[in-house]
């Protein structure tokens, strides 16, 4: 599996499970059509129609790409850990039961995990 190299930043989040200061990533706001993808290894994650603003400071999504997420708990037991099911970057947490949309699903997910490919420029 190719990888991409990250910046020290990057890294922290995607590597170190870190997480972004919130309202300061580049798609917190960002609602052109196309997809989301992996940072690290490029795998597509979302579209863009399953993104909302939940108003958090972060990205968030309703739905994934089926197989692209894998969910696991957080070490703290409080939260599910997001992941990208092929190369395990670390992308945010998910969280059930707010009823933001009809799917009571919010992926909440750093934009330095992620790189956004336009609808445009897709083949």
């Amino acid at each position: 599996m190719k990888l991409n190299s990250l910046t020290k930043e990057e890294e922290k989040v995607i590597v170190d499970k870190g997480q972004e200061i919130p309202f300061t990533g580049e798609y917190d706001t960002h609602y052109e059509d196309g997809t989301y993808v992996c940072k690290r290894c490029e795998t597509p994650l979302y579209t863009s129609d399953s993104k909302f603003d939940a108003h958090c400071g972060w990205p968030s999504f309703d739905q994934e790409i089926k197989g692209a997420i894998k969910h696991v708990p957080d070490k703290d037991g409080q939260r599910t850990e997001i992941i990208c099911n092929n190369c395990s970057a670390h992308l945010g947490h998910v969280f059930i039961g707010e009823n933001f949309t009809p799917t009571d699903t919010r992926h909440c997910v750093n934009s330095i995990s992620l790189k956004f490919i336009p609808k445009k420029d897709q083949l």
